[in-house]
């Protein structure tokens, strides 16, 4: 099928961000810490706190339509994931659902068994499982190109070939690296190895929803809020492995998949409110292409263009940047090899935080810092307390936002080797 092209404008209309004076003037170059919230998101949740604010599932009317808001969140996001709506289950970020289930495994494994985990890891999909150290479990890291920032998968081989190793933890894509893995390749030999794969999402899923069931994840985690909705924390956990880790809720919910990895009770408005995530996806997809039944569909047809979008405004910003003197860009160069997150590590070895508040000040915003990514900085030879100045951007970025940018970084990086930037 061809891909249409992106209809900025619909897109835009979306999100009330881009209704308020001031977004006209600057450009929102820090999506890879939170993207903006979509309407039909902020319309549920809206909804929910004026009319179905009370304790959800119970007969009566504002009880029930609650539950069943929450259970339409759910069901329909499973959908477009290509996996059974038991699978998918909430919890208050992504980080806390990495740390239940690194204690689910911590009562699952045996001392001598192996966890393999990556050094391009945001620390949320790597600090949790190295602390199963502490039982007895051998953790092996799969360590990345210093140079490059890839991880290679024939790296990996040699790691699993004991069969030792018991669950394999990588990101489908670094928030600093940014490079795209080749997740279902991964996945393939972790399960011909007779381990499980847990996949990092957050810095994927919002150029995206990926289609989980043909990827073949056991676990995949990604942040409701970086994905256009509240904050929340998504994962989706097989059943067959959901059944055989040990229960962390109440003992009376052990028999309820999505509620076996939530020991605290969800947050019903914000879990309600993410099925308008999916209302955004779909209402993408009726206004680019013919209608059709199939979520799972909708959803990949709305994933590619979204990409395609992106890859048109990165390859001129990704060849601007490898150009640019005095700045080191992490990661690949060619743009359908990444998400459009941009680490650059500047070379005059200063902190990037007053870098990315001279560009606030030009109207661009972004960020500087390590942003929980202390160890693919390291591993590359990038001081982590210097940090990066990270530009990242969604579909809804426009050209003029690229082009805004790129003059506002040039004026800054003339002032920063002309010593005029203050540090």
């Amino acid at each position: 099928m061809t891909i249409p092209t992106l209809d900025l404008r619909f897109v835009r209309r979306h999100f009330p961000a881009f209704s308020d004076p001031a977004a006209a003037q600057r450009g929102f170059f820090e999506n890879a810490g939170g993207s903006f919230a979509c309407a039909p998101v902020i319309d549920r949740l809206t909804r929910f706190y004026r009319t179905r604010k009370v304790q959800p599932y119970a007969a009566f009317p504002a009880s029930a339509a609650a539950g069943a808001e929450m259970d339409e969140a759910r069901e329909r996001l499973a959908a477009m994931l290509g996996v059974a709506g038991d699978e998918v289950s909430f919890g208050p970020s992504t980080t806390a659902n990495t740390y239940v289930l690194a204690q689910a495994f911590r009562g699952a494994l045996t001392p001598g068994e192996a966890i393999v985990v990556t050094d391009q890891d945001h620390e949320a999909n790597s600090g949790p499982w190295r602390r199963l150290a502490e039982a007895g479990i051998e953790i092996r890291e799969w360590g990345i190109d210093p140079d490059t920032g890839h991880l290679d998968p024939a790296q990996l081989a040699p790691l699993l070939a004991d069969g030792r190793v018991r669950l394999v933890c990588f990101p489908h894509c670094s928030n600093v690296v940014a490079q795209i893995n080749p997740v279902a390749e991964i996945v393939a030999m972790a399960h011909a190895a007779g381990a499980v794969a847990c996949v990092d999402g957050v810095s994927y899923a919002p150029h995206g929803l990926p289609d989980v069931g043909a990827l073949g994840a056991d676990i995949y985690l990604f942040s409701a809020y970086k994905t256009y909705g509240p904050h929340q924390g998504i994962m989706v956990i097989r059943r067959d492995l959901g059944a055989r880790l040990p229960n962390q809720a109440h003992w009376f919910n052990a028999e309820v998949l999505w509620k076996r990895f939530t020991p605290a009770g969800p947050d019903h408005a914000q879990v309600a409110a993410c099925a308008g995530i999916a209302d955004y996806i779909d209402a993408l997809h009726d206004h680019h292409f013919a209608p059709e039944p199939d979520a799972r569909l909708r959803a990949a047809r709305v994933h590619g263009l979204m990409r395609a979008q992106e890859i048109r405004l990165m390859q001129p910003l990704l060849t601007y940047l490898y150009h640019l003197p005095g700045v080191r860009l992490l990661g690949p160069v060619a743009a359908q090899d990444r998400a459009p997150t941009f680490a650059l590590a500047l070379a005059l070895d200063g902190p990037a935080a007053p870098v990315a508040a001279a560009l606030a000040e030009r109207g661009i915003d972004c960020a500087g810092g390590h942003f929980y990514a202390r160890r693919p900085l390291e591993s590359m030879g990038v001081d982590p307390d210097a940090g990066v100045l990270r530009l990242s951007f969604v579909h809804y970025t426009t050209p003029e936002d690229v082009v805004r940018l790129i003059g506002a970084l040039d004026a800054v990086l003339d002032a920063q080797r002309a010593g005029q930037l203050a540090q």
